[in-house]
């Protein structure tokens, strides 16, 4: 086959759903316009552990406008078979709703309100009276008792600690972040017969409808999810939550298609978040820096009922050469709600610890950052043998180095001063791995030359519906303004979660697949055909440019496809695309890989700290779209100025109550925090990784950013902070 001309892919090309956003006509969850709905409103517990004596419903239900109270007392029982298919973490069990009467977090749904209008609804949940047999809830991870560990070893690393010449004992902590998308979560649901329509917001599709069917004994084909746009989700929207599940138990006993919004407070309880961390990393070193053993001790909080658990030990095991290495990993079982991924899981948090320690050892040993970490690059993952499939990490440092301006930093800790503010730089490699699934599109061409791509993927906001038509147009050798891309429904082909920075590998491959199919399908047509001037010719000789079949060596020589397809009488040809998900991944280590710059200012009276500037060099494979990859890069750096200076959930210990859930008390980086922020992308592909030669980048822009600006913090005061958020009663 022979390769298509690439106009679309590696173009800065504007969002095809752009102007739908810009002019409010991208319908999110809650803003389809459903005939009949009525709306929702559910009664959040007030404790943070204990069981549920008594709900006095009476004066909820006198309310104008309610509808029907729904708890434990009147909710029907609901099956909940195992759901092996579902992206719910894999230990425990999952929270059943309205089933019983226990209560295992602060803010857990207890009841529902379903009334005429949104207002009924919210007042109608104020008048719920429940009254509790209340128990003292465990939410202090150093308070509580952990599970068994999950260990990784290597060497030996207690006795590579015993003979090294230069040992580290350092302990982090790393607060938990809520995820605290713009949209927030919500579900209209509706019943038909025994079947169940929901408009959620979700990242994905398949993972919901799925979950749905086993709650509520369903075939999977009688469940269909529909969810076209995503307003942010950084992960939240990873799994199916109980609010979906209460409205469309709330539909099915009322007979109504309802709607229910979480208000930002119930964000923080009725999702996931960040987990918080203690880990203790113990680093041992010959005298010029190179590694020679680690030991890790991870304590990770997790739910009660669930066991959460995310791959923060994978950059220890691998990012750097040492010979000895020990990991133990523990979930530490709290009366919380279940912690899901955010984005960079795992990767931002180790990265956070082994790049503050690694600066932190450069420090101790007079060496430059930079040259540490090129003396300690391995030659092979050593966690598992195999050879790197592109690994151009020492680029991503020569780049960043010389556009960074890094020979203006100093190694003397707070000697640059401008007035009040301490001046400092520091920096971070980052590693995150290239994750793919199994995939699926359907593509059709139609006689007049326009072509439909679907596929159950979702767009939460890095450009899914713009890159993937990229691809469409490119192996059909059509224009952008030719092909429509539809997401978001269940009713498509199925796709893999839309996280981990799997959805250009995996549903961008399967893309491809279809539109080479179906391509193929309209070239073997033309050279079979007597009446086509192809006719006769090689079909690897045969390329399409702007809809128009054409001999490579001779571009006068062809047709359209809308010739081709009214000669021979055809409405259209379609194909079903498919990957099959990791086949070099197999043999190879594939990983995508930054390394992130930080200048910032501290004052050096009050603490505050301001970041300056960034740039984040990144080795990411093919760039389907620099556009849009500059943007997920910038949206990378903002997190992680969140992550290092800022974000940090508070919870009362005394009843579990999360006292910050709310925009006001929860900071998150506004426009005054974020600096001059560049990106830079190697160009090259790996092929290896998939069909495209993507290897992933909406997770790995956030992983090393707090690192690189808590070392500039370091480089600006000579203070070593080893607990997120920094905060200024830290540095004065």
């Amino acid at each position: 086959m022979s390769p298509q001309p690439q106009a679309a892919v590696g173009a800065p090309l504007s969002r095809v759903d752009g102007r739908l956003k810009v002019t409010g006509k991208a319908l999110y969850a809650a803003e389809h316009d459903v005939d009949g709905t009525v709306h929702a409103a559910i009664v959040d517990a007030t404790i943070g552990r204990g069981r549920i004596r008594s709900i006095d419903t009476r004066a909820a239900e006198a309310h104008r406008g309610v509808l029907r109270v729904i708890s434990h007392r009147n909710a029907p029982r609901l099956p909940y078979r195992d759901n092996p298919g579902s992206n719910n973490p894999p230990g425990g069990r999952r929270l059943r709703v309205f089933q019983d009467d226990r209560v295992l977090f602060h803010g857990q749904p207890v009841a529902v309100v379903v009334a005429a209008t949104l207002e009924a609804a919210q007042h109608g949940a104020s008048l719920v009276e429940v009254r509790y047999d209340a128990e003292q809830p465990s939410t202090d991870m150093g308070e509580a008792t952990p599970d068994e560990p999950t260990n990784y070893a290597r060497g030996d690393a207690e006795a590579g600690l015993r003979s090294a010449a230069v040992r580290m004992d350092l302990t982090y902590r790393l607060a938990r972040n809520h995820h605290n998308p713009m949209e927030p979560h919500a579900t209209i649901a509706r019943w038909d017969g025994n079947k169940l329509t929901v408009w959620d917001k979700t990242q994905w599709v398949v993972g919901t409808q799925t979950e749905l069917s086993m709650v509520f004994d369903l075939p999977m084909d009688s469940v269909r999810v529909i969810s076209p746009f995503v307003g942010g989700g950084f992960g939240s929207g990873l799994r199916c939550w109980p609010h979906t599940v209460a409205a469309a138990v709330a539909a099915r006993e009322t007979g109504r298609p309802v709607k229910l919004v979480l208000s930002r407070r119930q964000m923080y309880f009725g999702t996931g978040f960040r987990p918080s961390y203690e880990y203790r990393l113990r680093l041992g070193s010959d005298r010029r820096g190179r590694l020679t053993a680690a030991v890790h001790e991870m304590d990770a909080e997790t739910s009660s009922y669930e066991t959460f658990t995310e791959a923060t030990g994978a950059p220890g095991q691998m990012l750097y050469s040492m010979p000895h290495v020990s990991q133990a990993y523990r979930t530490v079982p709290l009366d919380v709600n279940t912690p899901i991924w955010m984005r960079g899981p795992g990767f931002a948090t180790g990265s956070f610890v082994i790049e503050s320690a690694m600066d932190e050892l450069a420090h101790r040993l007079g060496v430059d950052p930079i040259e540490l970490r090129r003396r300690n690059e391995p030659s092979e993952d050593e966690s598992n043998g195999l050879p790197f499939s592109t690994r151009r990490l020492r680029e991503c440092y020569t780049v960043g180095a010389r556009e960074f301006g890094w020979h203006r930093r100093s190694s003397r800790p707070r000697s640059r001063r401008e007035g009040d503010w301490l001046i400092g730089m520091g920096m971070a490699a980052g590693v995150y791995h290239s994750g793919n699934m199994e995939a699926q599109s359907r593509v059709r061409l139609d006689a007049d030359g326009t072509a439909l791509v679907e596929a159950a993927a979702s767009d939460m906001g890095p450009g899914t519906y713009t890159s993937q038509t990229q691809v469409a147009a490119d192996a059909l050798g059509l224009t952008m303004r030719t092909v429509t891309f539809r997401l978001g429904d269940s009713l498509y082909p199925p796709t893999p979660p839309h996280g981990g920075s799997m959805t250009m590998a995996s549903v961008g491959s399967a893309v491809l697949d279809g539109c080479n199919k179906v391509r193929q399908q309209a070239i073997q047509l033309a050279v079979e055909d007597r009446e086509s001037p192809l006719y006769g010719v090689a079909a690897d000789d045969v390329v399409v440019r702007n809809g128009r079949l054409q001999v490579k060596s001779n571009p006068a020589r062809g047709e359209t496809y809308r010739s081709l397809l009214a000669r021979n009488n055809r409405s259209h040809l379609e194909a079903r695309g498919s990957y099959t998900g990791p086949s070099g991944t197999e043999r190879h280590s594939v990983h995508a890989y930054n390394a992130t710059f930080a200048e910032v200012a501290v004052d050096a009276a009050l603490g505050l700290v301001r970041v300056r500037r960034m740039l984040g060099v990144y080795d990411a494979g093919r760039i389907i779209s620099p556009k849009l990859a500059e943007s997920q890069a910038i949206g990378g750096m903002v997190g992680g100025i969140g992550q290092a200076l800022l974000e940090h959930t508070v919870t009362d210990h005394r009843d579990g109550r999360i006292v910050n859930a709310n925009l006001a008390d929860y900071l998150v980086p506004v426009n005054a925090d974020v600096p001059d922020v560049k990106a830079i992308y190697l160009d090259g592909e790996d092929p290896e990784a998939d069909p495209l030669g993507v290897k992933g980048l909406g997770e790995v822009v956030l992983v090393g950013v707090a690192p690189a600006i808590a070392n500039a913090v370091f480089n600006a005061t000579g203070r070593r902070v080893r607990e997120l958020p920094i905060t200024a009663e830290a540095l004065i």
